[in-house]
């Protein structure tokens, strides 16, 4: 069946039944996206194979999901095996560089993500929500309204859950809100949110992209590239790289709805007098005080745009918005606040995983912060911080692969310190913190040195503060 003939089918569930029944499909990657997608496609009739290239005792709990659904596997490389099927599914941690997929791409397969097959399932409206930062809470914020005004939800994909185990949990009167990498864009072909939001674009994954930051953003575009007048495209028009993309290549068959703090919009979202404010259609709602929405800082202010722009597209009501806007308490180990000792505050703010992210973060405090900085770098250029770090941080402490790097930026500037695990950094931040300062782990690089991954990271660095 062709790819048009799919598109015109009435109906998707239909569609995506005649897709895969009878199909052999390999996976490729067997953690927890890879087992959902192909336990997803075993129960829609297709006959899957899942490779990964890690170990039995690595992939062990995930191994055991797949035997139990008697679902075929291969551990510790990729045989060719993978290639005798009709269709691959990549996870979204397996770069389309490996040996495997080029090899499947010059054979002329079709390559598939895990997000594309699930929305192959999918009866409910989606909501997708990319961008560099703020990804996590702003799909948080919007599940969390669409939960306080009592309509029916999932919230899912790059936020932990994977699209594909709750799928078979929407009907059309629900919503499927769903974080989006560019990761699960790569591979996309009829993927069709309702809604799409792109938050922002600054350098980051590039060691994934050949430090070709164009090829990133272009990853980043796909989510709106099948939307049609009748959907809706939530950007920000106060990052650059944003407003003009969207401009280029958006505007003329999707319906845009900008937001942003620097100008005021006929259609949109924005802050008049210090108040949020939307205008949707002739529709112009004072929604709160900026100063009552619970979660800190410019980044938040943007975030919670986007969020209220579309829940209202949901129909979401305005007192049940405002609402939540003045009661979200925002996300785990995203400038998290974890106690305070002797009148020094711990802030866990391990989410911050690129230089962008530690740049708005270091606006979200009056108090002096002793910053914990450094990890596994991604070719970080730290100089966009120091205008910051010289009016906010009194001291840091370098930790990590990057701690050396970080030292060389920062200590002709500011009193900084190495570390050479998290007890001792948060020792150190302890000892050179006050009363009224903060301690704050923003790191600005990935976590793969010292940890699992950056919710391990944030846990460790709770865990002893904690003890303290």
């Amino acid at each position: 069946m062709s790819q048009m003939e799919i598109v015109d089918e009435a109906h998707i569930e239909s569609m995506s039944d005649i897709i895969v029944t009878g199909k052999k499909v390999s996976v490729i990657g067997a953690a927890r996206s890879g087992v959902a997608v192909a336990q997803l496609l075993k129960n829609k009739g297709a006959r899957v194979f899942v490779s990964d290239s890690g170990s039995m005792e690595t992939l062990a709990a995930h191994i055991v999901r797949l035997t139990s659904d008697e679902i075929e596997y291969e551990t510790g490389g990729h045989t060719q095996r993978v290639l005798d099927a009709d269709v691959l599914v990549i996870s979204p941690g397996v770069p389309s560089t490996i040996p495997i997929i080029r090899e499947a791409e010059g054979r002329g397969l079709k390559i598939v993500s895990e997000l594309e097959v699930a929305s192959w399932f999918c009866t409910a409206p989606i909501i997708a929500i990319t961008g560099t930062n703020g990804k996590t809470t702003t799909t948080t914020l919007v599940g969390r309204m669409l939960h306080d005004s009592k309509r029916k939800h999932v919230v899912a994909g790059n936020v932990g859950t994977a699209f594909s185990s709750v799928v078979h949990e929407l009907d059309a009167s629900s919503v499927a809100v769903l974080e989006v990498s560019s990761f699960q864009l790569e591979h996309i072909e009829m993927f069709h949110p309702r809604v799409s939001v792109l938050l922002n674009m600054t350098p980051d994954h590039l060691d994934r992209y050949g430090n070709n930051f164009a090829k990133y953003i272009a990853a980043k575009c796909r989510i709106f590239e099948n939307q049609t007048k009748d959907d809706f495209l939530i950007y920000n028009y106060d990052d650059i790289e944003v407003r003009e993309h969207v401009g280029r290549l958006a505007r003329l068959h999707v319906h845009t709805l900008p937001f942003g703090i620097e100008r005021q919009f006929d259609e949109g979202a924005y802050v008049e007098n210090g108040k949020l404010v939307t205008m949707v259609g002739n529709d112009r709602t004072e929604m709160v005080e900026t100063e009552q929405i619970s979660i800190r800082g410019i980044h938040n202010l943007y975030n919670s745009m986007a969020a209220t722009l579309a829940a209202q597209m949901m129909h979401v009501k305005t007192p049940s918005l405002r609402a939540t806007l003045k009661n979200f308490k925002g996300v785990e180990h995203r400038l998290e606040f974890v106690r305070e000792v002797n009148g020094v505050k711990y802030v866990n703010d391990s989410k911050a995983t690129n230089v962008d992210s530690v740049w708005y973060a270091l606006q979200a405090y009056k108090e002096p912060l002793v910053l914990l900085l450094g990890g596994r770098d991604k070719g970080n250029d730290y100089s966009r911080l120091n205008v910051l770090v010289e009016k906010h941080v009194k001291a840091i402490v370098a930790i990590g692969e990057s701690a050396e790097k970080v030292y060389q930026a920062f200590s002709s500037k500011k009193n900084v310190v190495r570390a050479i695990s998290m007890e001792e950094a948060v020792k150190h931040a302890t000892r050179l913190a006050v009363a009224g300062d903060i301690v704050m782990l923003s790191p600005a690089c990935a976590s793969f040195d010292w940890f699992q991954n950056y919710e391990h990271r944030g846990r460790v660095f709770k865990q002893i503060v904690n003890s303290l």
